[in-house]
Parts: structure tokens; C-alpha cells; sequence
């Protein structure tokens, strides 16, 4: 088990695990989980973590197809602007390693952004906790629990 599968099994939020043999010279982990487990890959998503102009960290969950639109996610935040964090504070705040990186339950509840076109599908995947592992639930059940906020900040 992972935190974010403890958190989810804790406060009984519907959700299903999926797994797979995870392939270490895999390009893309997003793209794996989708290809392996047969998803649509707009409805995998990868969680990503950016670093504010005050060095304050946010969350930002996008489509795997996609990429982040830093501009969007600084608006969406109320930030003049945002970069992609360095991998290691990224590691050491959400207590996850990269490519495996849960958007729950992280170590430091930060300020989350999932892209939009999540809540187009009934339900979606992200990251357990580890790779080789994701979770599909509801995109609501996801902000409910991450205390997230829609915005459309992924770009195709």
C-alpha cells in the first residue's frame, strides 16, 4: 500500500487499483500506464509539481497526451508566474519519486490544479503512489480529496 491508496481506502472514497509491470526505460510513464493497462490516454493523467516566483509549490494534474501551460497554471493560482519544480524539492515535499508521484496523500498538502477535461470522463487514472501502479476514480473524488481546483491548464 501507498499513502494515497491508505488516504482513499481510510475515508472509504470509491476508487479501483490497477497495476502493471512497470518497464524502467519506458520514455514516458503516463503513456506506459495507458498503453499497458489498454486506456485512452486523455483519461490517464500524470501529476505534476511547479514552483511560484515565491518559491511556494503547486500541484497540477494533467492528461498524459498533454503538457502543463504554466501561464494558465500561474493564473489559475493568482501567481505572476510558474516553472516546473526541481525534481528533488519535488520528491522531498510530496514524499513520492519521480514518475510515481500520487497527487494524494502527499506529505505537505499543497495547493492542487487539475486540468478541466478531467471531469469530462466518469472516472480517470492517476498515479497510486508508486510506478507500476495507478488509481481510477471519479475527477471529483480526486479534488474532494486533494482539496483541488479545475482549470484548464494543460495545452495538447
Amino acid at each position: 500500500m501507498t499513502p494515497a491508496l491508505d488516504l482513499l481506502k481510510k475515508a472509504r472514497a470509491e476508487h479501483r487499483i490497477h497495476s502493471y509491470e512497470h518497464d524502467p526505460k519506458a520514455a514516458s510513464y503516463g503513456l506506459e500506464a495507458a498503453e499497458k493497462l489498454g486506456l485512452q490516454p486523455e483519461q490517464v493523467f500524470k501529476t505534476l509539481l511547479a514552483a511560484t516566483e515565491r518559491n511556494e509549490l503547486l500541484v497540477a494534474v494533467v492528461p498524459v497526451v498533454g503538457s502543463l501551460d504554466l501561464k494558465a497554471l500561474a493564473q489559475a493560482a493568482g501567481v505572476k508566474k510558474c516553472e516546473m519544480a526541481d525534481p528533488a524539492a519535488a520528491q522531498r515535499s510530496t514524499g513520492y519519486l519521480l514518475g510515481g508521484i500520487s497527487p494524494l496523500g502527499q506529505k505537505k498538502r499543497l495547493r492542487t490544479f487539475i486540468d478541466q477535461s478531467a471531469q469530462s470522463f466518469s472516472t480517470i487514472f492517476v498515479s497510486a503512489g508508486r510506478r507500476g501502479l495507478e488509481v481510477e476514480l471519479a475527477a471529483s473524488t480526486l479534488a474532494e480529496y486533494t482539496q483541488a481546483q479545475f482549470a484548464g491548464i494543460a495545452k495538447a
